[in-house]
Parts: C-alpha cells; structure tokens; sequence
C-alpha cells in the first residue's frame, strides 16, 4: 500500500526536528499584487532623499569593499 503525501510530510518535518530544526512561516509581500510596483517606487523616494539611509548605504558600500572584512565569522 502506497505511502499517504500526509504520512510522507509527517515523517519528513520529525526527521528534520530530530536534527534540531524548526519549521518557521515568513510571509512576504506579494510582487504580482496590483499596486506593488507603485508602493515600492513611493517607498524609494522617501529613502532617496533621507540622510539617514545615505549613511547606511555608505555604510554598507565600505564593509562590502573592505578586504578585511570576514564574511565567515
């Protein structure tokens, strides 16, 4: 008799708890949603144009160039 999808997934998520991992559900925004486009172009103006975001933008332009950086710590 054919093992049931349920029965499958059952045995697969306690395998993967067993090697001490946890399911975790993340919710994203929906890119084909209507609208999308236009809350994220919105979104970029208010960043562009705020010194704080400059700063951290810089910020993170020199670690990614800075070849002392240790990207497996």
């Amino acid at each position: 008799m054919p093992v049931s999808n349920r029965d499958r997934v059952a045995k697969r998520r306690a395998a993967l708890r067993a090697q001490g991992l946890r399911p975790v559900q993340i919710w994203v925004p929906d890119t084909r949603a209507p609208g999308f486009g236009e809350e994220a172009a919105r979104q970029m103006r208010v960043l562009r144009d705020d010194p704080h975001e400059a700063e951290i933008t810089e910020w993170i332009a020199a670690i990614y160039e800075d070849p002392d950086w240790d990207w497996d710590a």
